[in-house]
């Protein structure tokens, strides 16, 4: 045995040393860090060894220190905006504890479902072992779990159950915003659910659709269905006007069979589609255009062959984010389907599945910033760099801070939409409440995809090197956030929106904008603390309106060309008014007025900025796409 051995061994087993931190300090000699030249011997004077009395890489290599990773805490006792929204709109004590109870489980057990989906995606198996055809998504163990506590906290009922009345959908999604970042993408099926639910509702709750009605809304795990939303085909995402080739063939006993190929099929698992479709006449032939679509109900389901009926899958997505829900393309080949618009009113059946859905991207994403600055928060109290805690240093409390009022701005706006939407439909909504409910709903939309994505990814750059780590499941929140912008229609698809429904109610919309707004200001003009508020959005509005007058007169082009940076200036200005109409509640606190200041710090109304420089000219759009095609000049020879 060697020296070295044997004084660990005597050590090791009791023989000397004293506790540190629970762990026995032992004296031990090391041989010493200092090398001979290559070619000499090191002299019998010198030390072999040396003493020490703390060995930090001992038995582990990688030494002794480990960061303290971000503690997720209940994310509704951790939100105070959240808590103080509803204290001042929803004081119904059932739903606060509903909400802390539901946040204390989130916290404790539901987020660690949600990184087992998205370690554990979902698989398709084309054949069973005997080579038959069965096209079987495999999803993990938590993502049904995820499916049955949907239905015991009731993410969809909430809001048809209406027990809070008018603020049933604040409610309902507030429980969502709790949930979403911590689901395994659950909420996008919750949405698509949510999203049916509105438009049978609408249409009318009887056959066909009665029981499906029934399960999409109930709290009962073993009655609950999801729905899927199969609209996007080859030729057309948005655009399905054009791009939707699927036919609709009718069946003798009144229902059809639907033969066509769906691009792009989300939470492909559900239980249930809406999905639209053309109608073949006697001869084959089908309308074209909008006017030739028709929606439709179809029941997922296997026959006894185990095989499902009337649909092949034919590969899952590979996507960048949302890898932990199916996402499929299929073969529609003879699935039954039963009609349930009158035919050629298919697009304007799902307006109202629109508005849902868009509500619950809307709260996907500020949920996503509340979580990445939740924890970043909880990081900083944590990890020291040069010599203080994060915590400690000016310009990261800076930073956070600037995501912080991102993160509020886009929660009071979410907020407002849902309240609009909980007014429409307890069937108190003014005229006012309509419009705005309209022009929101895409302007809410855009601005908190892209928010999201900017948000999140400078919350990952608060965690060093760590928030690139995929096990730490940081990077998630940036791979699932990239959707947001994308789903549901993007910015400029939106943007395009927010001009159709100025245009279709002959400026209506814009009239309840501006009337909404100065009626906030109005209410906080006594609050000196917020008077640089109040006046950069009474400014704003007013170059907001200028704007809306000239453009009026101009070719529709210019407004086109304009319709991304009026629909920011239409969020930002809006968003101050929320703001600052929060920060005049009694209860507030110090930190909501200092929020809405530095909200209107920035540019509220970039349309009007970006039209004193001449962005909406007629010689714009030549010199646009000269930039982006520019090619190298032509030498000669």
């Amino acid at each position: 045995m060697s020296a070295c051995t044997a004084v660990l061994k005597r050590c090791t087993s009791g023989g000397c040393g004293r506790v540190l931190c629970g762990v026995n300090r032992t004296l031990v000699h090391i041989r010493s860090a200092s090398v001979s030249e290559p070619g000499t011997r090191r002299s019998d004077e010198d030390p072999l060894w040396e003493a020490t009395g703390h060995l930090p890489f001992s038995k582990a290599r990688i030494g002794s220190f480990f960061q303290d990773r971000p503690v997720l805490k209940n994310p509704f006792l951790e939100d105070a905006l959240l808590r103080g929204y509803l204290r001042r709109h929803l004081p119904e004590e059932a739903a606060f504890s509903d909400l802390c109870a539901f946040g204390e489980r989130v916290a404790n057990e539901v987020d660690e479902w949600g990184r087992e989906c998205e370690v554990t995606p979902p698989r398709l198996v084309h054949f069973d072992p005997w080579g038959r055809r069965v096209d079987h998504i495999v999803t993990s163990p938590a993502w049904k779990r995820m499916k049955d506590l949907s239905a015991q906290e009731g993410l969809v009922a909430i809001g048809y159950e209406r027990q809070c009345g008018e603020w049933s959908r604040v409610y309902q999604m507030s429980k969502l915003y709790i949930f979403s970042p911590s689901s395994g993408l659950y909420t996008c099926p919750l949405a698509m659910t949510d999203g049916a639910a509105k438009v049978i509702q609408s249409i009318g709750v009887s056959w066909p659709v009665e029981e499906a009605f029934s399960r999409l809304t109930t709290r009962q795990p073993e009655r609950f269905w999801t729905s899927g939303q199969w609209m996007t085909e080859r030729q057309g995402g948005s655009d399905v006007a054009s791009g939707t080739e699927t036919v609709a063939v009718p069946q003798t006993d009144g229902s059809y069979k639907l033969h066509g190929f769906k691009w792009f099929t989300s939470a492909t698992d559900a239980d249930m589609t809406l999905t639209l479709a053309r109608v073949q006449d006697r001869m084959g032939a089908t309308t074209p255009g909008s006017r030739g679509l028709s929606l439709f109900y179809a029941e997922v389901s296997q026959g006894e062959d185990g095989r499902l009926r009337g649909i092949e899958v034919q590969r899952l997505k590979d996507k960048l984010g949302t890898r932990q829900m199916p996402t499929a393309e299929l073969l529609l080949d003879g699935l039954p389907a039963h009609k349930l618009s009158e035919e050629g009113r298919g697009v304007a059946s799902i307006a109202n599945m629109l508005t849902v859905t868009r509500i619950h991207n809307s709260v996907s994403a500020v949920a996503a910033m509340r979580r990445v600055v939740q924890l970043a928060r909880d990081y900083a109290t944590r990890r020291t760099a040069f010599g203080k805690l994060l915590k400690d240093h000016p310009l990261h409390m800076q930073t956070l801070a600037r995501m912080e009022v991102e993160t509020r701005g886009a929660f009071l706006l979410l907020m407002d939409v849902c309240r609009l939407l909980g007014r429409e439909e307890s069937g108190i909504a003014t005229q006012l409440d309509t419009h705005l409910l309209r022009l929101l709903t895409p302007v809410v939309k855009l601005y908190t995809g892209k928010q999201a994505v900017a948000v999140v990814s400078e919350g990952l750059e608060s965690f060093g090197g760590q928030g690139y780590i995929e096990d730490t499941g940081l990077p998630g929140l940036l791979r699932d956030a990239q959707v947001l912008s994308i789903w549901e229609g993007t910015t400029n698809v939106l943007s395009l929106d927010v001009l159709r429904c100025v245009a279709r109610s002959s400026g209506m919309v814009l009239h309840a904008y501006f009337t909404h707004v100065k009626s906030l200001l109005a209410s906080a003009s006594s609050a000196s603390s917020l008077a640089p508020a109040v006046k950069a959005v009474d400014s704003a509005l007013s170059k907001l309106e200028e704007f809306v007058q000239v453009a009026a007169t101009r070719e529709p082009s210019y407004l086109e060309l304009a319709a991304r940076d009026l629909s920011y200036s239409l969020a930002r200005i809006y968003v101050g008014a929320l703001l600052i109409d929060h920060a005049c509640w009694k209860e507030a606190s110090p930190s909501d007025t200092y929020a809405a200041l530095r909200w209107c710090e920035q540019d509220l109304c970039p349309v009007s900025t970006m039209q004193a420089r001449g962005c909406y000219n007629p010689n714009t759009p030549p010199l646009d796409a000269a930039l982006v095609y520019d090619q190298p000049a032509q030498g000669k020879n």
